[in-house]
């Protein structure tokens, strides 16, 4: 399955995969995909364990290649350090304990390698102060991260993806071990962000329901296919048993959706079983302006979650 429903035409492509194959360890994750998300769009990624999350972002930022195929990041050639990309990782507890200015912890991104204090240029400390203010985290700036929420703490890792003025964001899994509450906070920052700039955001999680009142359209992902379009036109009984290889029921309670396989939700199924939720896998500061850039730990993306 490629595209389902429409893609606002009326706005400009930021993300176009066409016939793309993404193979990952022998293992194709995707097969002749292909799909457009447009400027301004808040798109949710989904998807069982394995479907091509985490694979999928990382092609887009020219980390994996595709097999066949065309990925074009506004109308160009994906390739590593895109500026026009914006990327946080999956990230894991290490950062709690680190002991580090927020402030600080945002100008490491600004030059998106080198580890340790920069010491900013007037034109940086102005870059780091704009992305600050527009995630609402000034005043977390003289605050060490290990005093931080996960919440506050992703508040930051946003603040560093915005550095540069990317037009595609690319948050893989950024409501991991957060609570519903915080769970809540983050999606609706995210969204007033993207909504103000005018920006696309590919959002990965493993549950629907907290995407569902801010996402624009849904990427559901499994067995190799993607599935692209609004939640009424992919959230349903044939498409995802499809995606799913076996029979998938839809049931709408309350406003919220769950999806269900004999009987169990199978999105809390899939969560419930990942490895290692909150552990092992350190967050490298190079993202926010990692806008494409590798980070040293992404080569251990594969150990707990999707690949």
């Amino acid at each position: 399955m490629t595209q389902t429903g429409s893609s606002a035409p009326d706005r400009a492509p930021v993300l176009e995969l066409e016939h793309v194959t993404l193979e990952l360890g022998g293992r194709t994750i995707l097969r002749d995909a292909g799909f457009v998300v447009n400027q301004g769009e808040f798109i949710g990624v989904l998807g069982p364990n394995g479907a091509g999350k985490t694979t999928l972002m990382r092609a887009v930022l020219g980390l994996v290649p595709a097999s066949s195929g065309a990925i074009r990041v506004l109308g160009q050639p994906v390739e590593r350090g895109h500026a026009s990309i914006g990327y946080m990782p999956q990230t894991r507890s290490a950062l709690a304990g680190r002991r580090v200015r927020g402030r600080d912890f945002v100008a490491m991104a600004a030059d998106g390698h080198h580890w340790g204090l920069p010491l900013a240029s007037a034109s940086t400390r102005a870059e780091v102060d704009r992305v600050l203010d527009l995630v609402g985290g000034s005043t977390l700036a003289k605050r060490p991260l290990s005093e931080l929420s996960g919440g506050e703490r992703q508040r930051l890792l946003l603040a560093q993806c915005l550095l540069g003025n990317p037009k595609l964001l690319l948050l893989d899994e950024p409501l991991i071990s957060l609570d519903p509450h915080h769970q809540k906070s983050v999606v609706e920052l995210v969204r007033r962000v993207q909504q103000e700039l005018g920006i696309a955001v590919l959002f990965s999680a493993h549950e629907l329901n907290p995407l569902l009142n801010s996402l624009d359209r849904v990427l559901y992902l499994g067995s190799g296919v993607a599935a692209l379009g609004t939640v009424d036109e992919v959230i349903t009984r044939p498409v995802l048993s499809r995606l799913y290889g076996s029979p998938i029921d839809v049931m709408r309670v309350n406003g919220r959706i769950f999806v269900m396989s004999g009987g169990v939700e199978v999105e809390k199924h899939d969560h419930e079983h990942e490895q290692d939720e909150d552990g092992g896998h350190g967050h490298s500061h190079s993202h926010g302006h990692s806008h494409g850039h590798s980070h040293p730990h992404d080569s251990h993306d594969g150990h707990t979650h999707d690949v």
